[in-house]
């Protein structure tokens, strides 16, 4: 029985460790963008819809191009996402359909003129 148990920790010590060796370092996660054209005269606040959970990404001038950071915690693998342009000082809140997006891809956006 005690040999079990010795056996069975050693096991699990050794699962614990996985296989990276001293100095190894994990390749980083490279950044995923999505650029937004607004073409729209109003500012838009920019969200990105993973499920339900909702985030905020950033402001979008009117008639301007901007390039925002998706965060890497909500990508696993190629991951469905959706996107709503929320205007400032507007009612129409438009969402995109769901797309997947892949950790280091970069998202082209056009909000038109409305």
């Amino acid at each position: 029985m005690l040999a079990a148990l010795i056996v069975c920790t050693a096991a699990f010590a050794s699962a614990c460790k996985g296989n990276t060796e001293e100095g190894e370092v994990a390749e980083p996660t490279p950044p995923t963008w999505i650029v937004v054209r607004n073409q729209a005269f109003l500012d838009v606040n920019l969200y990105v819809y993973r499920s339900s959970q909702r985030v905020r990404l950033g402001l979008v001038n009117g008639s301007s191009t901007a390039k925002l950071l998706i965060p890497s915690n909500l990508l696993f693998g190629s991951t469905p996402l959706r996107f709503q342009a929320d205007p400032i000082g507007g009612r129409n809140k438009p969402i995109t359909q769901e797309i997947s997006v892949s950790p280091g891809d970069e998202v082209q956006m056009t909000i038109p003129p409305y």
